[in-house]
């Protein structure tokens, strides 16, 4: 992961838009919810790989670069970083479209593990692409 890049890193895998609702009482977005953001991103990522029901089981990192503030669309971007027998790292960049402009900043960046299961809730092999 890169603190210092000025372009997204990866595909983008959603966008959406930060409400007064998700805010601290310093009026800026809840970083849980900017987690939970990249965690849908990035399971959404991994279903697409592994081709069915994936699960969180860690996050390896996570950095908190910048904050979102009400009114930025953030954007999550996601790579494959790595594909195991059973598990996916799938590395995550959040950016923020300030105003809903064009200029944005990178606000977070992580790593989250996901387990791939059967239709029983068991682990399962990850098929080769």
């Amino acid at each position: 992961m890169q603190t210092d890049s000025t372009e997204p890193r990866g595909a983008l895998t959603i966008r959406t838009l930060a409400m007064p609702a998700d805010t601290n009482p310093a009026g800026d977005i809840f970083g849980g919810w900017v987690l939970g953001q990249m965690d849908i991103a990035g399971s959404i990522a991994a279903h697409e790989r592994v081709r069915g029901r994936t699960v969180t089981v860690a996050v390896e990192a996570m950095t908190f670069i910048a904050p979102v503030k009400v009114g930025d669309v953030l954007c999550v971007y996601t790579t494959v970083e790595r594909v195991g027998t059973t598990s996916i790292t799938v590395g995550m960049e959040a950016w923020a479209r300030r105003n809903r402009q064009a200029d944005r900043v990178k606000v977070t960046e992580g790593r989250f593990v996901y387990v791939a299961l059967d239709e029983n809730g068991n682990k399962r092999a990850i098929p080769p692409l």
